[in-house]
This record gives structure tokens, C-alpha cells and sequence, in this order.
């Protein structure tokens, strides 16, 4: 038997186990906001213990977090050394989104059933927590001659941008590994995303009593014309095109309306809140200017309303940093074997953490447990689920990985 069938039977030997632990992550909620994850952190923590692996536990100051929007961070990282080497690391969130209305399962009860476990995040991806850990514990249980490491990054701030969560151990120079395999679907690898700017736009007019609307300044008619203004913009994006196999054009969301006080008081006060996903060939600062002056020309447009405009996140895109060849080399090649299909390289519309890896020069890939498409998991949908046998397979071509790269 060789060392690839050997990997491989460890993590069948290990499958329930492995199923189990992703259980008991599930089943502590990470709803982001209110984003209170330090519980989670804890548990993890406890869990990898039983594993003789020791979590350091780093927290994101209390007033740093409140700040930013959330109640708790505590990020934590696993050091795995072997020897001299490269220093690879592996990168999950457990950070969600909340789970919504819809739901046939209980969000946080990690059902299994026809062979898809269920859950919020049980795709995206706190399910690559039980890829890389039981990845890395086969890799381990060789017993094999190993040079280098590998360190275990997760993370609790992917939702929101990333800053405070792997931003903050790379700033504060807790880590700085060589490579990096971050969350990911089991079907490609991810070398490239796109960008993601968010505004916040608050429109101002003048309320007043609906009986009597010309003593007020309606700030939703001049908040409708800022959006068609908007939407005009979607049109012409389409004709911009990314060259990024898997991206397509630039869009713009605008994801949440607030405003007004009563159904008989015209409204003083609208604020828009706007997602814009750019293509790694765009420039984010030329993007937010436009987006800027397509506000303020339509504003001009209605009489009494003024507006501000508030950045909430800047997300550069991940672009492909010419290092990463190993790793994609070696993930095609194990996948192939093991999925029996290639497994092409793309780029994806998402925006992730993983671009702070790459602007701090880690070359790095999207790689893990899931479906081909974001849609087919429900990811940020209701009952998201993980196809287990996609976890079996993708911690097989990651454990095959690290022993190609570190063995």
C-alpha cells in the first residue's frame, strides 16, 4: 500500500469521527451579526484537544470588535511542525450568516439524511474545519519523514471582510506561512475572485404630515430616482467583461432599504445599503468614485434632497500570485484520482478573506468540501447542507497534498 492509499484509508478508517466532529460545529451558532464567536472558538478549541492538538487562542480586542460592528472574536491557529520547510496553512470561517425563514431542518441540529448533513455553514465552511484538521491528522498518522508545517488558521470575520479575523493575525505577525489552502468546493480550485465595495446611503429630506406633502421634502421619491440611477448602471456593466474564466461582469445589489416613520408622515430620512462586485481587471478607487458620482448626479436631479455616503467595506479582488503553481499541481492531480473528473482552475464572483493572504504575498488557492456552485450547497440560503461523500473525497486530495508538498 502506498503512501496515497495509506492517507486514504486512514480518513475511512476515521469518516465517522470526522462527520461527528463537523457535528458538534454546526450545532454552535456563529450568526454574524450579532457575531458574538468566541463561544465558537472555545468548542473548537475543546474539540481539537481530543486530537492532542493544542489551539492557541488569539482574541481581537474587545473595543476593536464592538467597533466594528460585532460582540466576540477569538481566532485561533494550530502549529504542526515537522522540520525545516515551507510552512503551509489552511483556512476556514466559522463565521455566518443568520439562517433566515424557509428552513425543512433545524439550522443548528447537523440532520443527516440521503447522505447530506444539514446546517448553516455546513457548507460554507465550517466543514473545511473537518477537511483540513482530519487532513492534517492523516497526514500525521504516517508516521512518514516530514519537512516543514502546517498551521490550522479559523477564523471568525469572513462575513465581514476579514479585517479582524485572518487581517488581524497577519498584521499582528502571529503567522506568516509560505502557502495557503483557504475554504473552499470540491470541483475546482479557486485561484481568483472578484472585489466587493459596500456603501451605506443615507438620503435626507424634510419630513412632514401626508395631508399636507409640499410642506415636506420626500426623501423616498429621491431615494427611487438614486436607485434607478443605480440599476441603469447594471445595464451597462454586462458589457464589461472579466477575462477570469468563472467571473463574468461587474453588478451591483442593493441588499437593505430603511426609512420613513409612519404610513402618514412623508419619510425625511431613506438609508440604502449597496453591495458593488468588482472584477479583479477593475480599480476599486476608480470604481467607489463612480459609483459616488452616479449618487450625487441623480440627488442633484431631486430639488431639497441631500445625501451622505458612507464606505462599509472595501474588498480588493484575489488575484493569482504565480507561487500557487504547487499547490494546483498537486490538488488536480489528487483530484482527478480521487473525484475521477478534472478539476479545472476558475475564478470565482465570491469575495473571501483569502485576498489578505495575497496582498501580503502568500500565494494561495481556494480548496475544500463542497458542491460544483455555491447555489447547489444553499449556501446563505435555508437548509444548506454539505454532500458528505464530498467531504470524504476533498480531505482525501488535501491530505495527498500536504504529503506532496511537505513529504
Amino acid at each position: 500500500m502506498n503512501a496515497y492509499e495509506q492517507l486514504d484509508a486512514w480518513i475511512d478508517a476515521h469518516f465517522d469521527e470526522e462527520v461527528r466532529f463537523l457535528q458538534a460545529l454546526v450545532q454552535v451558532p456563529t450568526d454574524t451579526p450579532p457575531g458574538n464567536n468566541a463561544p465558537h472558538a472555545e468548542r473548537t478549541a475543546e474539540l481539537l484537544q481530543a486530537f492532542g492538538y493544542q489551539a492557541e487562542k488569539h482574541p481581537v480586542p474587545a473595543q476593536a470588535v464592538k467597533d466594528y460592528g460585532l460582540e466576540s472574536i477569538t481566532n485561533l491557529i494550530v502549529r504542526r511542525r515537522y522540520g525545516e520547510g515551507k510552512t503551509i496553512a489552511l483556512n476556514a470561517h466559522g463565521d455566518v450568516v443568520s439562517p433566515g425563514e424557509g428552513w425543512q431542518h433545524d439550522p443548528y441540529g447537523a440532520q443527516i439524511e440521503d447522505g447530506k448533513l444539514y446546517g448553516r455553514a455546513s457548507a460554507v465552511s465550517k466543514s473545511d474545519f473537518a477537511t483540513f484538521t482530519f487532513a492534517t491528522r492523516a497526514l500525521e498518522s504516517l508516521g512518514a519523514k516530514l519537512s516543514g508545517a502546517v498551521e490550522l488558521h479559523f477564523t471568525y470575520d469572513e462575513e465581514f471582510g476579514g479585517e479582524l479575523g485572518p487581517g488581524w493575525l497577519l498584521r499582528n505577525g502571529l503567522t506568516r506561512p509560505d502557502l495557503l489552502i483557504a475554504a473552499g468546493f470540491s470541483y475546482q480550485v479557486v485561484t481568483a475572485h472578484n472585489g466587493c465595495l459596500q456603501m451605506e446611503v443615507t438620503v435626507h429630506g424634510k419630513m412632514a404630515h401626508a395631508a399636507i406633502p409640499d410642506t415636506g421634502v420626500d426623501a423616498l421619491q429621491g431615494a427611487t430616482v438614486i436607485l434607478n440611477a443605480l440599476y441603469a448602471q447594471n445595464r451597462l456593466y454586462q458589457s464589461v467583461t472579466s477575462r477570469v474564466p468563472g467571473i463574468k461582469h461587474p453588478y451591483l445589489n442593493v441588499g437593505r432599504i430603511e426609512g420613513g416613520t409612519n404610513t402618514n408622515v412623508v419619510p425625511g430620512k431613506v438609508v440604502l445599503k449597496l453591495d458593488r462586485r468588482m472584477i479583479p481587471e477593475e480599480n476599486p478607487a476608480e470604481v467607489e468614485a463612480s459609483i459616488r458620482r452616479v449618487i450625487a448626479e441623480a440627488a442633484a436631479t431631486s430639488p431639497g434632497i441631500t445625501v451622505e455616503i458612507r464606505r462599509l467595506l472595501l474588498a480588493n479582488s484575489m488575484q493569482p500570485l504565480p507561487g500557487n503553481k504547487p499547490l494546483v499541481d498537486a490538488i488536480q492531480k489528487h483530484g482527478r484520482s480521487v473525484f475521477g473528473e478534472e478539476i479545472p482552475t476558475s475564478g470565482t464572483p465570491l469575495y473571501t478573506d483569502v485576498r489578505l493572504y495575497g496582498e501580503r504575498g502568500v500565494p494561495a488557492v481556494i480548496y475544500g468540501a463542497g458542491p460544483r456552485t455555491v447555489f447547489e450547497s444553499n449556501a446563505k440560503r435555508a437548509d444548506e447542507h454539505l454532500v458528505l461523500e464530498d467531504l470524504r473525497r476533498a480531505t482525501k486530495v488535501v491530505a495527498r497534498t500536504l504529503f506532496d508538498l511537505l513529504g
